[in-house]
């Protein structure tokens, strides 16, 4: 072992949020830079933010993204069980990256075993690759009701006999209370378990932290393990919840609608980080603002979502918009919702049914038990040949569209044409995840819609910068973790 003492390292969280993803991320990435073959794991991951592996599978955003921060290809076995919520009791239950079934809470519950085996599969095949495994949990260990049979914090931990570092976010408040309050609610042995805490997200004088530190060392008999700084301005990957726009700092107006199951939000992170451009999810019971463009993006439950867009007035805001000039785009489930009927004769996203469709574009889909999941690489159809360019991402849905507006289409993708573009030119839909990631796509797109910005976004190289960053901030954490082992 070169230099870390830890076959499997697990990093729990005191809430939700709590920055359990970034320290994973940043410890692969200070890992690998030690020369240390790293790899993340998380053996249960509930988001609708999701990622296509090379082995032709789905894992959670965030186990990609720390992939790359260990500087390896992403693959099922980093997440072997992912949930993505269809509705607030039921969940489409992944394992080891393709659909098993749609289960609601009390038969997942009763299911749990069987993923076990798949999570525990998973860690020992990936024990076999790389010198050490860091893992991310899911929620809370404090979650008393989730306890039986868990498989995502404190129950893997027990299963593989591994150490645990516990981290809160101190920019939350009551940083204090979730430590103590979480170790609490543990058993003896998963208490014993805890080798120390990592508070996160603290900016202000550190001497004035240092009397609470002192004293939650003496209450716990717990080391604090690293104080972590709030890091402004990552450019890093949401495991789920939507991240604030900054409001009004471009003048080119963008505006998408939150959906309640929206998925794969991170499709407009470049949007989010273009300095030309104002990005705003605008959320129920919000007023509709004026926008140059209006992006319906992906959703895991489409007609349920586009009932939820009628309901908000969104049929009628967007026959304004277009009526004024404006450009819309549709991102897969957004694609469905833009065409004349949506059709679920097999119920693979709720009650079986036909929905009307904004009929925006001439096109209707029927939703599938298949999940189509791919990687892509393709040029930009749409573009005038002065600024085509290509364009990389990914699919992940379940359905098939057809109709006369996918004769021309959005992308040609491997000499196939993909998604439509409307006969006047205001309306783009496509099942293309990603959209926005390379720069020559994402320059494309924004001119087609009407911005006239020259300024161009690299994803890839701000999501490196910002593992960097984040990396230099947990040298410390690192070092202390190897001290305490040796």
């Amino acid at each position: 072992m070169s230099g870390f003492p830890y076959r499997t390292l697990m990093v729990q969280g005191t809430t939700s949020d709590a920055g359990k993803s970034t320290v994973v991320a940043a410890l692969c990435r200070l890992l690998k830079r030690r020369g240390i073959r790293v790899a993340p794991f998380k053996p249960q991951n509930m988001a609708l933010n999701s990622a296509v592996t090379r082995d032709g599978g789905e894992i959670g955003r965030a186990q990609a993204l720390q992939a790359i921060a260990a500087g390896i290809e992403p693959h099922t076995d980093m997440n072997p069980v992912l949930l993505k919520p269809s509705s607030d009791i039921g969940a489409q239950v992944i394992i080891h990256g393709q659909v098993r079934a749609d289960m609601n809470a009390r038969d997942y519950h009763q299911y749990k075993p069987v993923a076990m085996g798949a999570v525990l599969e998973s860690h020992a095949r990936l024990l076999d690759q790389y010198e050490t495994v860091i893992v991310e949990g899911a929620g809370s260990p404090a979650e008393i009701n989730l306890r039986d049979r868990d498989i995502a914090n404190m129950g893997f931990a027990e299963a593989v006999d591994c150490p645990v570092i516990l981290v809160a976010d101190i920019d939350r408040g009551g940083v204090f209370a979730h430590l103590v309050g979480t170790l609490s609610c543990l058993s003896q042995s998963e208490r014993g378990r805890v080798i120390g805490f990592v508070i996160n997200r603290f900016r202000g004088d550190i001497k004035l932290l240092e009397p609470g530190l002192e004293w939650l060392e003496q209450q716990t008999g717990k080391p604090v393990l690293a104080v972590l700084p709030y890091l402004h301005g990552l450019f890093l990957d949401a495991e789920d919840a939507v991240q604030a726009a900054q409001a009004n700092k471009g003048a080119f107006r963008v505006v998408v609608p939150s959906l309640p199951r929206m998925s794969n939000h991170t499709d407009f992170d470049a949007l989010r980080a273009h300095p030309d451009v104002d990005l705003r999810f605008v959320r129920q019971g919000e007023a509709i603002p004026g926008a140059d463009l209006i992006i319906l993006p992906g959703s895991k439950n489409t007609r349920g979502d586009l009932a939820w867009l009628e309901a908000q007035g969104w049929r009628e805001q967007i026959a304004r918009h277009l009526r004024y000039g404006g450009k819309v785009i549709g991102v897969c489930g957004g694609f469905q919702m833009l065409g004349r009927t949506v059709n679920d004769p097999h119920g693979v996203e709720g009650a079986p049914g036909m929905s009307a469709g904004l009929g925006l574009l001439d096109v209707e889909t029927e939703l599938t038990r298949e999940k189509r999941l791919t990687r892509v690489d393709g040029v930009c159809a749409f573009a005038s040949h002065e600024v085509a360019g290509r364009v990389s991402g990914y699919e992940i849905h379940m359905g098939v569209s057809h109709g006369t507006a996918m004769g021309k289409p959005a992308f040609a993708i491997d000499g196939r044409g993909e998604g439509a573009v409307s006969v006047d030119g205001q309306i783009l839909g496509t099942y293309l995840h990603g959209l926005f990631d390379h720069p020559e796509a994402c320059t494309a797109l924004l001119q087609w819609a009407g911005s006239r910005s020259e300024h161009v976004v690299d994803t890839a190289q701000l999501r490196d910068a910002s593992l960097e960053r984040i990396a230099d901030s947990v040298e410390g954490l690192l070092d202390r973790l190897i001290a305490i082992r040796g």
